[in-house]
């Protein structure tokens, strides 16, 4: 099993997951490699409003597989689980088969080639279809256990349901595959004929989409409870900010004294020539102080974490894990030598000119503070490339041809490359390296692959699942 694993998630964003245990202290660094041509820099994306819009973290209890014994194996007998233990491990099966799926439709999406599409979407309704049954093959018997289990059931139908319509309603069309279709829509008609049987939603809630959705959105958070963690982010270097804010004041100011001062022994007297003077002295304070404060700040800034963060048990609000997050353009000279020799042995006509927007998460986890049973957590990061795409030029090229004393063109379009460079290092092992290749145009991310690295190199890679 690879430590890092990163896809493609939607059309225009990645997302890397990996699993931490109890102790470990990992530190995980990304640097994407932006060619100017794109237009991305300091001067064109901010990076804590970068931090904020486009990059989405999800951190939970992680337990290996989607297996029902997750429910009623972790205990030797029913007299040994408590309530709270079996709606923390209902709750932790059902959050897993959800995101479970949620992954696996996204990944369908993706599938361009027809009948490659149809045989993955046959597979999983076919999958959704047995551990859906397998888990109502142990809905317990005592009334406490049920409301838990009902809730679970009736959002995991219902989402199922809706994962599976919204495949067949965004997928390529092709009557060669009807008895597919069917499969998958007989078993959303089941889904709903289930749900109605149980009385788990009232005809008012089932006719009016926003009840119905409003409601499953409070059931997903209910299933979320004690598994997803919470998270109190905060962010670092504030007063340090201020007091550089007053030191480009003061500094702006100095120069501004000394020229009034200047001027007043130039001009003899309150005269126009003094006001007019005075007023483009302040003028040009007002020009270059937020550039003088916004220079010295980026410089004292580099390399400092940007943002702290404290997950904590939803439950009993112990600490799981501590974080430091950075986030910044760095400047080539900067980069570690390690990561700088991997980047020149890409192929020759690829070496083109970058900026280079590195993100870094230092992670410390807690020693004993997890929910009994469990000793691992999952963190899922997203990174949006819409920011980046705005910044793209469309195709305008044209390729001819002649066919039989007939010339014909075809529009070709505009495609970027984004390198990714990965660097992790757990505890106090030696660091491990992976590169991956992004191409994107301006509407989406074509394809991620892994690169391997040059034997020359000897640096230990990270694999890739």
């Amino acid at each position: 099993m690879s430590k890092i694993r990163i896809k493609q998630e939607e059309s225009l964003s990645i997302k890397f997951s990996h699993q931490m245990e109890q102790g470990d202290q990992r530190q995980l660094d990304l640097y994407f490699f932006l060619p100017k041509e794109m237009g991305i820099g300091s001067h064109t994306l901010d990076e804590e409003e970068y931090y904020y819009s486009s990059i989405v973290g999800r951190r939970s209890y992680y337990s290996e597989g989607l297996h029902l014994p997750l429910v009623q194996s972790r205990f030797a007998s029913l007299n040994r689980r408590t309530v709270e233990e079996f709606r923390l491990y209902l709750n932790l099966f059902a959050y897993q088969f959800a995101v479970a799926v949620e992954n696996d439709v996204k990944e369908l999406r993706q599938i361009n080639d027809v009948a490659h599409f149809y045989m993955a979407l046959d597979e999983l309704a076919e999958q959704i279809g047995q551990l859906l049954k397998k888990f109502r093959r142990n809905e317990p018997g005592d009334p406490k256990w049920k409301s838990y289990f009902a809730n679970a059931d009736n959002y995991l139908s219902w989402f199922c349901e809706q994962q599976l319509l919204k495949v067949l309603a965004y997928g390529p069309r092709s009557s060669d595959f009807t008895d597919i279709q069917e499969r998958v829509l007989s078993l959303c008609r089941n889904e709903c004929a289930y749900r109605d049987a149980n009385h788990y939603n009232s005809a008012q809630t089932i006719q009016d989409p926003n009840r119905i959705s409003n409601k499953m959105l409070l059931l997903r958070r209910l299933i979320q409870q004690g598994v997803v963690l919470k998270e109190e982010l905060k962010p670092l270097g504030i007063g340090l900010k201020k007091f550089t804010t007053g030191l480009a004041t003061a500094l702006v100011m100095l120069v501004v004294s000394a020229l009034i001062i200047e001027a007043q022994g130039v001009f003899s007297g309150f005269t126009i020539a003094l006001v007019l003077t005075l007023a483009v002295i302040y003028g040009f304070r007002e020009i270059f102080k937020d550039d003088v404060r916004n220079a010295m700040w980026r410089y004292i800034q580099r390399g400092r974490p940007r943002w702290s963060r404290i997950l904590r048990d939803t439950t009993s609000q112990a600490v799981i894990a501590k974080q430091l997050i950075w986030l910044e353009f760095m400047r080539q000279q900067d980069l570690p030598a390690a990561v700088s020799e991997i980047l020149q042995h890409r192929h020759s006509q690829n070496k083109i000119d970058t900026e280079i927007l590195h993100y870094k998460i230092a992670t410390r986890v807690s020693q004993g503070e997890f929910q009994a049973g469990y000793s691992t957590i999952q963190e899922q990061v997203s990174f949006s490339f819409v920011p980046f795409a705005r910044y793209l030029e469309r195709g305008k090229a044209k390729i001819f041809k002649e066919s039989d004393g007939k010339v014909s063109h075809e529009s070709v379009e505009r495609r970027y490359q984004v390198n990714l460079i990965l660097v992790l290092r757990d505890g106090r092992e030696p660091a491990q390296y992976s590169r991956y290749k992004i191409t994107m145009n301006r509407s989406t991310i074509i394809e991620i692959t892994q690169r391997q690295l040059p034997e020359s190199l000897n640096f230990p890679q990270i694999d890739d699942e």
